[in-house]
């Protein structure tokens, strides 16, 4: 066991701590709720960045990396649809969580067949990554209707827009491949 994923299994310790934050009857309940998840988002950082730095990246590293990722992500979310109660924010909230399961499996029927690369990070889900987490920190932290809530709200949009350029992208490399399999 090292340093990297040892940080990623903390985020996935950080999920129950996470959900309880958020129903605890206080005002310093959301900030500390907002803060975990800033914390588990540095650490999604800073697992991969000391895997290479210190070339510690490991088969069950790669694999939990993302587990842990998707996880936090979709208990954020499914917290907010809850608080919120509105199709206005479960819409881009769907959009986000399946384009997730779609490009998981994507890169598992890839790696499959050996071509793993052709579905590989790009810029486009970098920065969709990064707006992301900066919405649902927003969204966390402020109850609905504060200034920043609406600005998370905003970047929740700019997010789920980049989630579906990203999730064309993917399928656009991997469609002669999938057309072939059909």
């Amino acid at each position: 066991m090292n340093i990297p994923n040892i940080l990623t299994l903390a985020r996935i310790i950080f999920i129950p701590l996470l959900v309880i934050f958020f129903y605890l009857p206080y005002g310093w309940s959301l900030p500390l709720a907002a803060g975990l998840f800033a914390l588990a988002s540095v650490t999604d950082w800073l697992d991969g960045y000391l895997a290479r730095r210190w070339d510690q990246s490991t088969p069950f590293g790669a694999f939990l990396d993302p587990v842990a990722d998707k996880l936090m992500v979709a208990v954020a979310l499914a917290l907010l649809i809850e608080r919120y109660d509105a199709v206005w924010l479960t819409l881009p909230a769907l959009v986000i969580i399946g384009r997730e399961i779609v490009i998981s499996a994507l890169r598992e029927w890839m790696a499959e067949m050996g071509k793993r690369g052709t579905v590989a990070v790009s810029w486009i889900g970098k920065l969709k990554t990064t707006l992301q987490m900066i919405a649902l920190l927003l969204l966390l932290a402020f109850t609905p209707g504060a200034l920043m809530a609406q600005i998370g709200v905003v970047t929740l949009y700019v997010s789920a827009l980049l989630t579906l350029w990203s999730m064309i992208q993917y399928l656009r490399a991997a469609w002669p491949h999938l057309s072939r399999a059909m």
